[in-house]
Formats: structure tokens, sequence, C-alpha cells
């Protein structure tokens, strides 16, 4: 019997055992929201900060230029709508997890994700997590994690939504959501197609971005069905496909092209058991690329991989102060490629989890997580996390957490180079944070501790080949603060703010030396005020300084971006909407990679409705 038989048998298995024990009793529930009830339930002695829909539809599709102004995440982009990754909390990109409806979708190849391949379009919320939490979504969860997430609803309702777009170098954006609602079904469909000619021009009379061109497109599916009162199934489809050419540094150079296409697919099945509230899960994710060193040429390079991931996740109320959490999951993958080979593995994942309300104003939470897999060594990961309301505006938060990020299929089969005795990364951290709420304002600052062991890295050897190997001892530490105000005036006068400054340190044990491409200081701040039928609107971002070498002798400058924006509304519900942004108002020449300029002032106007 093949791996894959044998993980389909395991679900099987798991759901025939599950089914004995339902529940007879049936009361008919008016709304159902199911997305990721995990995140809620063991973020314990953390912060969440939480993208709303509106937000996101306001703003430009991908998702690199939402949280750069709503996060405190660095990105470096390679030009925009290029390859963007992040650093969170002074770690490297693959060390940010990327969770899709509770799913790790963190790529099979590199470990980490393309935040400029993702359109924000079809997510009812986006979500960010600062710190550890690899017990509960595995590899990569050192920095923090993204999540995204798709909500199934069964109040009764059909609604569309359309928004088009159009901005400077030839920039369309184009999103279509349809919801629709009844008795015991729920479907929610997202068409979305982004593309542009991206031939902005470099500031200081430098050229053109040549061959920047790109469009790409995607298809979001959730169905929910209601069986009864205790028993849902959801099924959430997505595909996205992109073509890229990426920009050019010198107009010498070969024009190159990038075509990506990823597909994920996930099956749930969530039950309420009187006592025990139990989600087995199937998901299917796909990932594939053909990368042309030459447009002129039909030769390519290629990568393929797909992961088949079943997991089985039961809640048990012990009483009504005490929930405890088991969750096993096996993830089988198989990936081909032109530098890899073909290779698989296949990883089985147990965890434990408790949360614990001790008092009205104290909880904790504690777990317990353990891979097991032929392909390297994992360690054994904890948590143990606690909130503490000390008065009832002031709530102290701690968190600690050992974390980790697995070798990828470049670090174990790349031609001629990959490393199978590779080990892990492992993370050790702690944070304490201080969260203040009065009335209509919310505040808070965490500082945090992490230190890192056996860091991948790829270096050249004495043959002059380049091979991966755990090189680095990094050693973090830092601060995260936020501000946020809502005042309501009047029926149609209000004001929002949002604030947010992170200081970062992340240092080469070695070298005492600040990692590359990490800023020590980065503040964001988002201000509206709306009254009657209008607007306006105000984002600003600061990146500071940022070191391009390792051994400093290069460095990137600091700088200032500003977004002007204004909408106004139309129509009995307000269900039309009008709007402009100028982006970089300031016309600031900047770049954050080296020789990637990144476009001046420009514009974008949408148009938004709903019927």
């Amino acid at each position: 019997m093949n791996r894959t038989n044998y993980i389909f048998l395991i679900l099987i298995g798991i759901c025939c055992i599950s089914a004995r024990a339902q529940s007879d009793s049936i009361h008919w529930l008016q709304e159902v929201e199911l997305s990721d009830v995990k995140l809620q339930q063991f973020s314990t002695g953390q912060h969440i900060t939480k993208i709303s829909d509106s937000l996101l539809k306001k703003n430009l599709p991908q998702l690199t230029d939402i949280l750069n102004f709503n996060s405190s995440i660095y990105f470096k982009e390679n030009g925009r709508g290029m390859v963007s990754s992040p650093s969170f909390r002074g770690t490297t990109a693959s060390q940010t997890a990327v969770i899709w409806n509770g799913i790790n979708i963190n790529s099979q190849f590199n470990g980490q994700l393309d935040f400029n391949t993702v359109n924000t379009g079809a997510y009812d919320q986006i979500s960010i997590r600062g710190g550890g939490g690899s017990v509960v979504y595995g590899t990569g969860a050192i920095g923090g994690s993204v999540h995204f997430n798709n909500s199934v609803s069964f109040r009764n309702k059909q609604e569309h939504q359309l928004l088009l777009q159009y901005g400077s170098f030839n920039t369309v954006d184009t999103r279509y959501n349809f919801k629709l609602a009844k008795n015991n079904w729920s479907l929610n469909l997202a068409l979305a197609r982004n593309s542009s000619d991206n031939n902005y021009e470099f500031p200081g009379d430098r050229g053109e971005n040549l061959n920047g061109a790109y469009y790409n497109h995607s298809v979001n599916i959730a169905l929910g069905y209601r069986i009864d009162s205790d028993h849902t199934l959801k099924f959430i489809s997505e595909t996205y496909g992109g073509k890229r050419h990426f920009s050019l540094i010198r107009p010498s150079e070969n024009r190159t092209k990038y075509l990506d296409l990823n597909n994920r697919n996930l099956l749930e099945w969530h039950a309420d058991l009187s006592d025990f509230q139990q989600t087995t899960s199937l998901a299917l994710i796909n990932e594939e690329y053909k990368y042309f060193a030459n447009t002129e040429s039909d030769s390519y390079s290629f990568g393929v991989t797909k992961s088949l991931i079943a997991k089985y996740d039961l809640d048990y109320n012990l009483n009504s102060d005490i929930l405890l959490n088991t969750v096993i999951q096996n993830t089988y993958t198989d990936g081909e490629g032109s530098n890899i080979g073909n290779n698989d593995r296949n990883i089985f994942s147990a965890a434990i989890l408790g949360k614990h309300q001790i008092t009205d104003v104290l909880q904790y939470e504690a777990g317990l997580r353990k891979e097991i897999t032929g392909n390297y060594e994992s360690p054994l990961l904890f948590s143990l996390g606690v909130n503490y309301e000390l008065t009832d505006f002031y709530t102290l938060k701690l968190n600690a957490s050992k974390n980790f990020r697995i070798p990828t299929y470049n670090d174990l089969y790349w031609s001629s180079a990959g490393n199978p005795d590779i080990n892990t990364e492992k993370s050790l951290q702690a944070e304490l944070g201080n969260q203040f709420s009065v009335q209509n304002m919310e505040a808070g600052v965490t500082f945090y501790y992490n230190d890192v062991s056996d860091m991948i890295r790829w270096l050249p050897g004495t043959d002059g080949i380049w091979r991966p190997g755990n090189e680095d001892e990094v050693n973090i530490y830092g601060l995260e603060s936020f501000f946020n105000w809502n005042k309501t005036f009047s029926k149609d006068q209000n004001f929002h703010a949002r604030l947010s400054y992170a200081y970062t340190i992340s240092r080469n044990q070695e070298t005492s030396r600040q990692l590359i491409y990490v800023p020590f200081h980065k503040a964001t701040g988002n201000l509206s005020y709306s009254f009657h039928h209008f607007t306006p609107s105000i984002q600003v971002l600061y990146n500071g300084l940022v070191y391009t070498r390792t051994d400093h002798s290069e460095e990137l400058p600091g700088y200032f971006l500003a977004n002007l924006a204004l909408a106004y509304t139309m129509g009995r519900e307000r269900e039309w909407e009008l709007g402009g942004r100028a982006n970089n108002l300031f016309d600031t020449a900047y770049q954050n990679v080296e020789d990637r300029w990144m476009p001046g002032i420009n514009f974008n106007f949408y148009i938004n409705f709903k019927f």
C-alpha cells in the first residue's frame, strides 16, 4: 500500500470513530462562522493584529502593500510587483509562517511565501501574530505568522460586490465577490485579476523599469453545508496563476520571466459533540513554477510539489474553565524539479494543548508538539502563555516557546549542492506584553527576546559551489508597540487612528553585527476621518537604515512614504463608493533592495459597489 492510500485510511478511520460519538440533541443556530478558531483559542500571551475585509478592499491587491503600511513586518521587494519577502521581528523570510485557513502553506522549495503572489481580495480577514507558533502551526513560525481566512456564514443573504481600479503604469485591478446563504447552504465566490505594464521611471534620470510587466488571476470558492446543528461541512478551493517578467538592473541583461500556478483545496468536517468538538480536515496543496532565463528561448527550469495533508483536531471541555486540545497531522509531499530530482517525504506530527481559565482575570495555556520523519531530526517543541488582567484597563501578557524551521527541498536535494544531513533551525524565545484599553482607545507594547540556533545559510565551498549548512547563531531582541483609537462624533462623523512602532536588534553572535535587510526602526500610521459621504485618509511609513553586506560595508538609507486617499459614498445604503489615492505623495526616491528602485509618486482610482 502506498503512502497516499495510507493517509486516506487514517482519515477515514478517524471519521468513523468520531461519527460514533455524535450527539442526538438538535438546536438550530441562526449563524455559524467557521474560520481559524485555533488562532483565537491558543494565542494566550500574544497580540493579534486583525485587518478587516473593508480595509483589504480599499487598498492595492498585493498582500505586501497591505502589511507594509499596517504591520511591523519589513519587506524586501525586488521592485514593484516583483519578489517580496518578509522580515518579521528580525528573522529571515522563511521564518515567517503563512497559514491558509489553518494550513501551513510555506513553499516546499524555499520555505517562504512571495507576498506579491497573494491577492487579498479573496479573504474575509487577514491576521498577524508576532512571536513563536510552531507548536500549533509547525515549521517557520519563528518570527511570527500571517493568517488568511475564508469564513462561512449561514445567515440568509445574497450579495454581489464589484471593485474596479485603474492606476499609473496601466495598472488594472478587478475583483468580484459573490456571497449566497440560504437554509443550510453557504457559498462565497471571489474572482480577481491584477495586471500592470509596470514601466515606471526611476528617480534621478536613472532610466525606466524594464521588463517589469506582470499579471495574475485568482479564483476562490468557499462552500459550506450545515448537516444539522452539530455537524458542518466546509470546502475551500483557491487557484492562483501568475506571470512576471523580472525587472532588469541594467538594460544589457537577459530578459527573464517566471510563471507560477498554485492550487489549494481544503475539505473540513466540524462536529460539536456536547463536551467534544472535532474538526477532520483533508487538504491538497499543489505548487508549480517555470523560470525562463531568457524570454527569447523556449527552455526553462521547473519545480512541482504536491502535498496531501490529513489532520484531526479534537477539543474537550473538561469543565467550563479547562479546554484540552489534541491535533494529529500527517503530511506527505512529492516533489520534482530541474534541480532537485524527484523526492518525497512523509511527516507525522502530534500536538497537545491545554487552556485553563483560573479566575475571571487570569488564564494560561501550555502545549507540546513533536514531528517524526526520516528526512531530518525534529526537536520536541513547547509553548506557554499567560494573560493576567491586573485592572479593567491593563492586561499583562507572557509567552515563551521553542520553535523550529525544517530544511526545504532546496536545502536537502538541490543538485550537486543539497545537504541531506542538515539540521532544523531552532528557536528559544520569550516575550512580555502590556496591553491597555480605555473606552475607544487601545494601546500596547511588547518586549521580546529570541535565540535562533543552527540557522541555515548557503555559502560557497572551496570548489566555488554554494551549499547549505547550519552556520549562524542569532540573538534577536526588541519591542513592538501599537495605538488604536476610534471616535464616533455623530451618526455621520467618525475618526480612526492606527499607529505602530518597532525597534529590532538582530545580531549574528559571532560578528555582533545586525543581519542584512533588518531595519532597526519601522513605524506606520493610518488616519481617517469620515464625515457625511466623504472619507479622507492618510497612510505613512518609515523604514530605517538597513545593511546590505554582512560586514556592514554597504547600506541603504531609511525612507519616509505617505499615501493620501479620498473616498465618496453614494446610494441609500451607501452601496456605491468612488475613491482615489496618491501613492508616495512626496515622490520619495527609495529602494529596499539594493539597485531595485521603487516608483515615485503614482495614482490609482477605483469604484466599488454592492448590489
